[in-house]
Order: C-alpha cells, then structure tokens, then sequence
C-alpha cells in the first residue's frame, strides 16, 4: 500500500514528522531567538519597538549580508572563506577610489561588485577544474586579498562621499535603510529560490552524482554560485563603508566564521541542500542579540564568542540528528 492510498489519518504523522526532519534546526533556532529577545527585553526597555529595530538590523546587516552568500555556496555543499578577503578588499578600494564625486563612487561601486563575481567565479572555475577542495581555494583567494588590502591601505582610513554615510543611515516610512535592504533580500530569496538555478544549486548540494546525470553542469553551477557568494561580500562591504566612513584592511576576518555560524545556526546543512535563508537571517539576528545581551549585562566581551560557540554547538546537533533521522526515514 503506497502512501497515496493511505487514509488521511495515517498519512499525517508521516508528514508532521518529515517536516520536523526538515525544519528542526530551523524551529530550534527560533526558539532560540525568541528567548534571547525576551531576556534582552526583560534587561532593558525599548527592545519591542520600531526604533529598535532599525538599530538591530542595521548591526546585523553586514554579516547578513555576508551570511548569504555563504548561505548559497553551503547549500551547493561547499564554503567560501575569499569573503573575508572581499568584504576587507571592498571597503578599502571605496575608501580610497570614490571621492567626493557621487558618479566617481558608482562607478567604483559597480566596479566592486564586478570584482566580487570575478574573485567568486575564479573560485568556483579553480573548484571545478582542478578538482580542489573549497576550503582551501577560498582560503588562498581570502589571502590573496587581505594581502593586495593591506598594499592598498595598510591601515584603517581614507574617506567617503558626505552623502554615502547619510544614504546608509538613512530611513523611508520610518524604516531604516537597512530594515528595507532586509526586505529586498527576502523577496530577492523568494524568487531565486524557485528558478531553475537556485532548484539547480539546492539539488547539487543534496545529490552531486544525481544532479550531473540529470544535465546540470557542475562548472558552471560552481561558477554563478561562488560569484554570488562575492558580490554578496561585495556589497556587505558597500554597507559596512556606510557605517563606518573608512576602509580597513583587515575588518573582513571578523565576518568569516560568523557568517557560517549564521546559517548552520538557522538550519543550513553544511552537507548541503537542506535550509533556508529565513534561517540565515535568524541565526544573524541570535549573534547580534547575544553581542547585546554582553553589552548590557555589562560582562567581558570574550563572553561572546563563548556564548555563540554554545549556541553553534546546539545548531550543529540538531542539524546531525535531523540528518540521522533523515536517513533512517531513507533507509
């Protein structure tokens, strides 16, 4: 008896229980959320309103925005540790090339994110071809850059048009620049992942071996998801250089490691395939709140790697016992 002649009764707890398969990590991290915002909330008073939010997006937009792209190459089944590069590669040639001339920044602005495709496809080409490990290509282009970074500026400086720091910060119908940029990179995840490229990526990352006999080229899906993963720290740069008015060669180590730990933290798979970027954003906002959290409690920062490290640790364990249990429902 197949499970479409199955009684409704006796169908449900088969469902109910692939999709716990599917979404624990994700629900687990949304519990996690939940109760740092309410212990948060409880500390100090403000935290449930508008203004709030426009304060916390903003902090946490940098490495959301780094975490997506992350989130798009650890659903192919790799990592992308060139980002660190790029965001540190990003900030400096803005804060150096885009003078006070608003057609000069956009040009340069373009040109970043040009930059940003091309070190990505480089990665994925060098992937594809020469059958390398991710982890270490990425690791040689994140060196590669931090190195042309620190010729270019060696330290933290140059400047920005008045202008940019001001569109960065700014806010429409009450909501922040950043608050909107969330927005468009919600409904952006929306669409990309029903195209035939992002169903291409998420099914190349479950199943290699199944998606290359399907016609799916691996050079070609390594390529466009490695040269998303850099314009996405392209633009992370872009909008960290609104925040904080300078370059700095060496700020793009800080968002590496993070920006994996937010999306394994909100449900991604680090074996690929599984998850989703309303997790990544979830698992961002949980780091910012526990930098917070170590803020107003007033206790040595060194506490909040510490902290992030527990919460990883309970992300990664659900996301090995989801696998299990997915197996076994395989088996």
């Amino acid at each position: 008896m197949t499970d479409q002649t199955l009684p409704p009764a006796t169908r449900k707890p088969a469902e109910w229980r692939a999709t716990l398969v599917d979404r624990g990590p994700f629900l687990v991290a949304c519990v996690m959320l939940v109760v740092l915002v309410a212990v948060y909330g409880s500390l100090r008073e403000g935290v449930f309103t508008l203004e709030e939010l426009n304060i916390d997006t903003a902090a946490a937009m940098t490495l959301l925005l780094a975490a997506t792209g992350q989130t798009i190459v650890l659903l192919r089944g790799g990592i992308d540790l060139s980002i660190g590069g790029m965001i540190s590669f990003g900030t400096v040639i803005a804060a150096t090339q885009f003078g006070d001339s608003w057609v000069t920044a956009t040009a340069w602005g373009f040109g970043i994110l040009l930059i940003g495709f091309a070190v990505g496809a480089i990665n994925g080409l060098l992937i594809s071809i020469l059958r390398l490990q991710p982890f270490l290509v990425t690791l040689a282009t994140w060196s590669i850059l931090s190195g042309a970074s620190l010729l270019i500026l060696p330290t933290d400086g140059g400047r920005l048009p008045g202008g940019w720091m001001t569109f960065g910060n700014g806010s429409f119908l009450g909501l922040s620049t950043s608050v909107w940029i969330l927005i468009v990179l919600f409904v952006f995840w929306v669409w990309f992942r029903k195209t035939r490229l992002g169903i291409a990526i998420r099914a190349t990352g479950s199943n290699e071996k199944s998606a290359f006999l399907s016609g799916v080229s691996l050079t070609r899906i390594n390529v466009i998801t490695y040269g998303l993963s850099g314009v996405f720290a392209a633009i992370a740069a872009l909008y960290l250089t609104t925040q904080t008015g300078t370059g700095s060669p060496t700020i793009g180590k800080d968002y590496i490691l993070p920006s994996v730990a937010a999306a394994v933290i909100g449900g991604i798979s680090l074996f690929g395939g599984r998850g989703d970027l309303s997790g990544t954003i979830i698992g961002a906002f949980i780091l910012t709140i526990i930098g917070n959290l170590v803020f107003v409690l007033s206790v040595s920062s060194y506490w909040q790697p510490i902290v992030s490290g527990i919460i990883l640790l309970i992300a990664v364990l659900a996301s090995s016992l989801a696998e299990r249990s997915a197996r076994r429902s395989l088996a």
